[in-house]
C-alpha cells in the first residue's frame, strides 16, 4: 500500500502524496545519470574524448527535450531549476528593454515569479497583477485589459502548484501577439509550466508562448535542474555571466549528470501523460468523495473539471494545517498545507486569498497530491486517518484556527 520510503521516527513505510512538492527519482533515471558521475566525468567543454561523451549526451539530451516541446534545440536552455527559469525569462527579457515595461502576472504565481516581477520593478518596470476566480483561474480578457501602448511581459503559469487550476495560455499568447500587432509594441509571452510537465501537453507552438519554464524534480527527475524553452529571434540577457555555454545564455559547467536525467524524466512523463493522469484522476475522485462523507464541512476548491488531475486541495474549518499535518505525519502520511510558515507566524496562502477564501479557512487547508504509485488503499488509510486526526483537533479548543 505505502510509498517505499522510511518514516523519520520508524522503520515503518509512509504514504506519499505530496508529488507536487517533489518526486523521488525513478530508477530508469537515475540509471542513464550515473555514467556521468563516474566513467563519463568530461568537462563538455574540453577537446578530450571523455569530454565528448559528455558534450554528446547533452547534444541528445536538448535534441529530446526539444522534440517533446516541438521546438528547435537551440531554444532549448538548461538551468539550475525551475525557479532560476522563471527569472531568466522574466528579468532576462526585462533588461532589453529600453523603456519601462509593463510585467503581467497572476496573483496567484510561483514566488519565483511573483518576486523576479518586484525585483524589476525597482528599476522601473511597472508591474501589473490581475486577478483570479475562485478557483484560481485567470480570465484571458483580464490580461488584455491590461496591455496598453508600453512593451510588456506576460508570465501566467500553465497550472497551479496548489490547487491545481489550469490556464488558457493559448488564448492568453493569442490576445497578446494580437494586441502587440496592432499597437506595434513587443509583448513576451511567458509561462511557468513546472506542474504542468507530465499532465498537460507542452507543445509551445499550440500554446503560443515565448518563453516556458520546467522543473526535472517534479517529474522524477533530480532536483537542481530545469529547463527555459525561449523562442528564437526573442532577446535575452543571461543571468549567469562566465564561459559563455548555453549559446552565451547561461554560464557555467553544465551539470551533465542533471541534464540527462531531466531528458530521461521528461521522456517518461510524456511518454505516460495519459496513462498518469487517467490513474491519478481516478484516485484524487475516490479521496475527494470519501473525504467529502467522512469530514464534516470540508470544502472542496479544486475546478470540477479545470484542474489537474493528481490534485486535492481542501479546506477544514475551524483548524489549522500545521496541526493536521503533524496528525497525519504522525500516521505515516505526508502532505501539504495550504499556508507557508515562517519562524514566527503561519501565513494564509496568497493563492488561496487570492481565490477569496477567507484567512481562517485558508489556514485550515491541505493539499494532496498523487503519484503514479499511489493507490486506492492509500486513499482510503489516508481519508480514515485524517478523519480521526480531525475529530481529536477538534476536541482540543487550543487548536482551533485563530
Amino acid at each position: 500500500m505505502a510509498t517505499e520510503l522510511n518514516h523519520l521516527d520508524s522503520d515503518s513505510p509512509v504514504i506519499y502524496l505530496d508529488h507536487a512538492a517533489t518526486t523521488p527519482v525513478r530508477p530508469e533515471v537515475l540509471d542513464a545519470m550515473l555514467p556521468y558521475f563516474s566513467h563519463a566525468f568530461g568537462n563538455p567543454s574540453s577537446l578530450y574524448a571523455i569530454a565528448g561523451e559528455s558534450r554528446n549526451a547533452i547534444d541528445e539530451a536538448r535534441a529530446q527535450v526539444a522534440a517533446v516541446l516541438n521546438c528547435r534545440t537551440s531554444e532549448i536552455v538548461f538551468t539550475g531549476g525551475g525557479t532560476e527559469a522563471d527569472n531568466m525569462a522574466i528579468k532576462g527579457v526585462a533588461s532589453t528593454f529600453n523603456e519601462p515595461a509593463d510585467i503581467i502576472v497572476s496573483d496567484v504565481e510561483h514566488h519565483a515569479v511573483i518576486h523576479a516581477a518586484e525585483q524589476i520593478e525597482r528599476d522601473g518596470h511597472h508591474v501589473i497583477s490581475v486577478p483570479v476566480d475562485r478557483y484560481g483561474i485567470v480570465n484571458p480578457q483580464d490580461v488584455a485589459s491590461n496591455l496598453g501602448n508600453r512593451n510588456a511581459i506576460i508570465s501566467i503559469m500553465y497550472a497551479n502548484n496548489e490547487v491545481g487550476a489550469i490556464n488558457d495560455i493559448p488564448e492568453i499568447s493569442r490576445i497578446a501577439k494580437k494586441h502587440a500587432a496592432e499597437r506595434g509594441t513587443t509583448v513576451i509571452v511567458h509561462t511557468d509550466a513546472v506542474q504542468a510537465s507530465g499532465k498537460l501537453p507542452l507543445d509551445v507552438k499550440s500554446l503560443g508562448v515565448d518563453f516556458l519554464s520546467l522543473s526535472a524534480h517534479k517529474i522524477h527527475g533530480p532536483k537542481g535542474v530545469g529547463v527555459l524553452f525561449a523562442r528564437r529571434g526573442v532577446k535575452i540577457d543571461p543571468l549567469i555571466a562566465g564561459g559563455g555555454q548555453e549559446r552565451q545564455r547561461r554560464s557555467g559547467t553544465e551539470n551533465v549528470p542533471g541534464i540527462v536525467g531531466m531528458d530521461a524524466a521528461l521522456i517518461l512523463a510524456e511518454n505516460e501523460r495519459l496513462q498518469f493522469c487517467e490513474h491519478t484522476r481516478a484516485i484524487r475522485d475516490r479521496f475527494l468523495a470519501a473525504v467529502t462523507e467522512r469530514v464534516d464541512g470540508v470544502t472542496i476548491n479544486n475546478h470540477p473539471e479545470n484542474s489537474l488531475p493528481h490534485i486535492a486541495h481542501i479546506s477544514i474549518p475551524g483548524l489549522e494545517g500545521e496541526p493536521m499535518l503533524l496528525g497525519l505525519d504522525f500516521k505515516g502520511i505526508c502532505a501539504s498545507s495550504g499556508s507557508a510558515c515562517s519562524s514566527a507566524t503561519v501565513e494564509p496562502s496568497h493563492v488561496l486569498l487570492a481565490m477569496g477564501m477567507s484567512r481562517e479557512l485558508a489556514q485550515g487547508s491541505l493539499r494532496f497530491s498523487f503519484g503514479k504509485d499511489s493507490t486506492q488503499d492509500d486513499v482510503d488509510y489516508t481519508v480514515n486517518a485524517l478523519a480521526e486526526v480531525v475529530t481529536q483537533l477538534r476536541g482540543m479548543p487550543s487548536m482551533a484556527a485563530r
